[in-house]
């Protein structure tokens, strides 16, 4: 316990006028079990003890009475693992061997569940991690406490945000349940929650916009004036085929998060630079034919059930790559869609040369989209649909960004 007030004020940043509030309560929760301070109580014991206070106490204090029993708890355990590790010597290679094994049937899980490429990449990463954090001990040996101690070590140690950490937390479910048939239930997997931070969009005026739309040229300034003219995620840009255009309407059809679809809105400013474009991209669907290439990448049920619309003029990106690349599923030969990096590029240079001081990434340009809209006068629920945000609370958070004073409140400095 002496050990432990340190560990609060120089691992898990607590302030110090709040250290002994924290140590009170790890203290009483014991003596209320009257078990020895050197032990690790269960999570059902520790709900035993909230309840307990939360009879006689203010939820504030129940709450950093959890908040505490938590950190002691990994503390507890992080304390046992580093001396288990300062024994041991280098994982044995038939050990990593196992996880390679088990790396190789998460990746596949994730495929039979048609999990996209970055969530592949992103969940593998977090699994190598965590395999890392417990020395690569056998699956078997796994428990959600090993769950939560990670997860705790992201928080305190690494002061990841909450989004990074609920990732974390996301991947490690998949591999519990799916790999290891084991269900981490909600008491299993109370770690450590990181500080959640309250931040507002980034939201680009109308003259920063065109001040960065001078900047950009060619296919990269018509990419961007999709994004922010239809409100695009910029994989949903770059997903785009020939066929998800309806010009005639003024529509575009957008494949989402989850393979999800929804319509939005095609500005018509935008289309004779699009026709002009699409003409320009015929010709090299007319190469690819010739040539008789591998067709586009679709997705898997697609691709067994119509096998030659990956060839039709439809189904061709809207924004191909110059250069063939290999799947990354199937290491077949194709041509791929425009990787993003490049127009990620692209744009932070013409942020930077347009003179734009805020923190802008192409993801802003749909913030803006957003926050223009609802500044206009449109229903919230309007720009739900057209986001795709299957929750309302996620699109509310852009009136908090709009300068349409929705109040009618005139400061006094301006009287």
């Amino acid at each position: 316990m002496e050990g432990f007030g340190d560990y609060l004020s120089s691992k898990a940043y607590i302030q110090d006028k709040y250290v002994p509030y924290y140590l009170k309560w790890v203290s009483h929760c014991y003596s209320f079990f009257e078990q020895p301070d050197s032990r690790l109580l269960t999570s059902d014991q520790i709900q035993s003890y909230l309840n307990h206070i939360s009879q006689t106490r203010e939820d504030w204090q129940v709450k950093q009475a959890e908040a505490a029993m938590r950190l002691y708890g990994y503390y507890l355990s992080s304390g046992s693992n580093a001396s288990a590790d300062a024994g041991m010597a280098s994982p044995l290679t038939s050990t990593r061997d196992l996880w390679a094994t088990e790396e190789r049937k998460f990746r596949d899980a994730l495929r039979l569940r048609h999990r996209s490429y970055s969530t592949e990449k992103t969940y593998l990463s977090w699994l190598r991690a965590f395999g890392t954090y417990v020395n690569w001990k056998p699956s078997s040996d796994l428990s959600p406490v090993d769950m939560q101690d990670f997860l705790s070590s992201l928080a305190i140690e690494r002061r990841v945000s909450p989004s990074t950490q609920n990732q974390a937390l996301n991947a490690l479910i998949f591999f519990y349940r799916n790999i290891l048939r084991i269900e981490p239930g909600p008491q299993e997997i109370r770690a450590v929650r990181a500080l959640p931070k309250q931040r507002l969009p980034v939201v680009l005026g109308a003259k920063e916009i065109n001040s960065i739309f001078e900047c950009l040229s060619g296919t990269n300034l018509l990419m961007a004036r999709l994004i922010y003219g239809c409100g695009l995620r910029i994989k949903e840009c770059l997903h785009l085929r020939i066929k998800d255009l309806d010009l005639e309407r003024d529509i575009v059809t957008v494949w989402g998060k989850g393979d999800k679809n929804r319509k939005t809105v095609l500005p018509s400013s935008v289309k004779d630079d699009l026709v002009t474009h699409i003409a320009k991209v015929k010709p090299l669907y007319d190469d690819d034919r010739k040539n008789n290439l591998h067709s586009v990448y679709l997705p898997s049920a697609l691709e067994k059930k119509y096998p030659n619309a990956g060839k039709e003029w439809g189904w061709y990106w809207l924004f191909p790559a110059q250069t063939l690349s290999a799947d990354p599923y199937t290491r077949t030969v194709r041509r791929h869609h425009v990787h993003p990096s490049s127009f990620q590029k692209a744009f932070k240079e013409a942020v930077l040369k347009a003179g734009v001081t805020k923190q802008a990434s192409v993801h802003t340009l749909r913030h803006s989209f957003a926050t223009h809209l609802i500044e206009k006068g449109y229903d919230i629920r309007t720009v739900q649909e057209l986001l795709g945000h299957e929750n309302l609370q996620t699109t509310m958070i852009y009136t908090h960004v709009a300068k349409k004073n929705v109040l009618g409140v005139k400061s006094p400095l301006d009287g």
